[in-house]
């Protein structure tokens, strides 16, 4: 069996990686994190003609109807460039919302758009994860009320995917009657992450809700923030190396001390097996369904240790540059702390993971 990336997904991801190289430089990413607000519009349309938002979508939609795998490579690179893309609400989880729960009219009328990357769309699920105690949304006669917090993609969103207590989705407009939106302050300012606050808001539901369709979002969104997250820790240690090739101190560069090259070769040892462990997740979700589940909760919960070991390390190495943000190596930390919290974070992962295979109850 041949476990490696098509020739096809080869030539995807160098040309993601191309495009975020020539149009998403650190100064870029420095801009969108000053205004959280701000779709980098031009970003944007780059990505769109690229064909990204529709990715995940049926051509008979206008989209390239690629997999999860296809998908989890550019997140990868989405994730080195630190890009202020608004990618898994938009191309990934509602996407696959409408396609799982949504009926034949929702499909023709939202679909397309997303493929076009005529519009964005955020996704408040959070609270079928944990839930905290003043938060979670109910449903009655096609009205919500409650509070959900932490939604991905929040402050573009042309319309957001909801889920209520009772594992129903629900579409609903930024500008209906009785919705306030917050945004919520993180470490990564180059996502935006919201609150809404539902009093007895018009919704319109998604027919073929279910919990599975609603455990499948998530799985798919675990498994993008590792691929993520992968992305990310794989440019700080290449910056990590860079740096130690070039600083000197005692008459040579910092490369050349044992300790240095050990953390870079740490770094490397943890980062490398950890791709093959995305890849395998993301295929599990088109392929091996039996699989995807526990597969989707052991690469989010090991990427995000993986991560935080990278994260540290590389700043270690860069000494008291890697704080400042002239250097802008926090950028990625922050991606990769956020990453960790988001749709579980490793402890409540992994809880979940035992259980899956009868360890816990």
């Amino acid at each position: 069996m041949e476990f490696a990336l098509s020739e096809e997904q080869r030539l995807l991801q160098d040309s993601v990686r191309r495009f975020l190289e020539q149009n998403a430089p650190l100064d870029k990413v420095r801009l969108a994190a000053g205004n959280t607000h701000t779709v980098q519009r031009s970003l944007w349309a780059g990505a769109s003609e690229l064909g990204i938002p529709g990715m995940l979508i049926p051509e008979d939609f206008g989209g390239m109807g690629l997999g999860f795998l296809d998908a989890a490579i550019v997140y990868e690179m989405i994730g080195r460039h630190v890009a202020p893309l608004p990618f898994l609400g938009t191309t990934v989880m509602a996407p696959l919302a409408l396609m799982l729960a949504g009926s034949e009219a929702q499909q023709e009328k939202w679909l397309p758009k997303i493929a076009a990357g005529e519009i964005v769309a955020g996704v408040a699920i959070t609270e079928k994860i944990g839930i905290r105690e003043d938060a979670g949304v109910k449903a009655l006669n096609g009205k919500l009320t409650g509070k959900s917090l932490f939604v991905i993609d929040w402050a573009e969103a042309d319309f957001y995917i909801v889920a209520d207590s009772d594992h129903g989705l629900h579409l609903v407009l930024p500008d209906a009657k009785g919705l306030s939106r917050r945004a919520l302050n993180t470490i990564d300012k180059t996502r935006s992450v919201g609150e809404l606050v539902f009093d007895r808001v018009a919704a319109e539901p998604l027919p073929r809700s279910s919990a599975d369709a609603v455990a499948r979002m998530i799985d798919a969104g675990r498994v993008m923030f590792a691929a993520d997250t992968l992305g990310a820790g794989q440019m700080m240690l290449e910056k990590a190396v860079a740096y130690a090739g070039e600083r000197k101190q005692f008459g040579r560069v910092i490369g050349s001390f044992q300790a240095v090259k050990h953390l870079c070769a740490e770094m490397a040892a943890a980062l490398e097996p950890s791709r093959s462990l995305v890849w395998y997740a993301a295929h599990a979700l088109d392929e091996v369904p039996g699989d995807a589940r526990l597969m989707a909760c052991h690469a989010k919960s090991h990427l995000s240790e993986v991560g935080r070991f990278v994260a540290r390390t590389a700043t270690e190495v860069h000494g008291g540059m890697g704080f400042t943000d002239l250097l802008g190596l926090h950028y990625w930390f922050k991606r990769i702390g956020l990453d960790r919290q988001l749709l579980g974070g490793p402890e409540l992962v992994r809880l979940e993971a035992a259980r899956l295979q009868g360890w816990a109850a």
